[in-house]
């Protein structure tokens, strides 16, 4: 959100000068408003405003957006960075008309993966991009962003709308999100793990922002509107069911990770590894954080399935296995933790607000087996 030039960008030059008999074409003309983007800049500022932190640098306006590594609190930091969107669950959130929880999806997406590397999310752009741009619709997006920052703890300090009339269906955009964290060089995430090591999850908020293309089609076939009764909860519609925003665990985990810091004679701590269960799941997330050596054992029993799952399960006939590798079915994040400092680890997190579980532990792996074993059933 830097200017009405960067939030809302023409998609090519002005168009040349006619002919003295032909009439005059405008950028308007073309599908192209640049006092709707204007109108969205001053809307959309005061959001931004209340995420400012220690470390941002002047205001929006600018071409590119400051930050001030050493105002923030940093020594000897590493910086890190993240990208992501919230996939089809755009293409929900657009049918179902609920558009300002679509932010903090992206937002969380970001900064959730940045936790894993043991960084603090320090600031955040956002992209929107659209066909004919409606300022409203796009501020209660970016809206939900600066809502998603704040509580994260990081700055919105700048963003792009696109304005590009042909290339998205009328009443459609598209969204794309960067973060960057910082970390101090001797505290960065994962350490090596061991046998042994305890595997604590914290409950997810729902389905997060992943595996919408199967939810939609699980919808579309089960002939229920967004806006009918959610058949697995009560008081609430399916599309407000579905489309509850993604958790944030910055705040907990970053309070962890300062409470039980690494030993300074040996550089390990007590918290190993940290995986955000997004895409691919328990299945294909938890093994990315210990060595090809290890297997995690996890007791599917050890957490009790959210409703929404497994109406999910009911409707599209999925097993466990299809269901563990698409969803995070109840478990939105995990970490890694030395046995010994389990339970105050855990403890710390309850104390911060999160439910978190023993859901299992990492063991000796034999060159044949998989790198995840689950044990029991969902």
């Amino acid at each position: 959100m830097a200017d009405p030039q960067d939030r809302a960008s023409p998609d090519g030059a002005a168009p040349e000068a006619g002919g003295p008999d032909r009439a005059s074409l405008t950028y308007a003309d073309a599908g192209v408003s640049i006092e709707a983007g204007a109108r969205l800049v001053d809307q959309i500022g005061p959001a931004a405003a209340r995420t400012r932190r220690p470390g941002v640098v002047g205001a929006l306006g600018g071409f590119g957006a400051l930050f001030d590594l050493q105002a923030a609190g940093y020594a000897s930091p590493l910086l890190v960075a993240a990208t992501d969107g919230v996939g089809t669950k755009l293409k929900a959130g657009i049918e179902s008309g609920m558009l300002s929880g679509l932010g903090v999806d992206l937002v969380a997406m970001c900064v959730n993966d940045l936790i894993c590397q043991g960084a603090e999310p320090l600031f955040f752009l956002d992209y929107f991009a659209t066909g004919t741009l409606d300022p409203d619709h796009a501020a209660a997006v970016v809206s939900g962003v600066a809502d998603g920052c704040a509580a994260a703890g990081c700055a919105l300090i700048g963003g792009e709308t696109a304005e590009m009339p042909g290339l998205y269906r009328p009443g459609e955009f598209d969204l794309a999100g960067f973060a960057v964290g910082a970390v101090e060089r001797d505290r960065v995430l994962p350490q090596p793990c061991d046998p042994g090591d305890v595997i604590l999850g914290l409950a997810s908020s729902g389905a997060h922002s992943n595996g919408y293309s199967l939810i939609r089609k699980i919808v579309e076939r089960s002939g229920l509107g967004w806006d009918a009764a959610a058949p697995f909860e009560t008081n609430r519609s399916l599309g407000e069911a579905l489309l509850e925003p993604t958790r944030l665990y910055v705040r907990s985990v970053l309070s962890a990770l300062g409470a039980f810091a690494p030993d300074a004679a040996s550089g390990r701590g007590p918290i190993r590894g940290i995986a955000h269960i997004t895409g691919g799941g328990l299945t294909e997330n938890l093994p990315r954080i210990f060595g090809e050596a290890l297997k995690a054992e996890v007791a599917l029993s050890s957490w009790e399935r959210p409703a929404l799952f497994r109406w999910l399960a009911e409707e599209s006939a999925a097993g466990d296995r299809e269901m563990l590798k698409t969803f995070n079915c109840g478990v939105g994040l995990c970490i890694v933790v030395e046995r010994e400092a389990a339970g105050p680890i855990a403890a710390a997190l309850r104390q911060a607000g999160e439910t978190v579980y023993e859901i299992g532990g990492l063991a000796a792996r034999e060159a044949e087996e998989d790198r995840i074993v689950y044990e029991g059933r969902l």
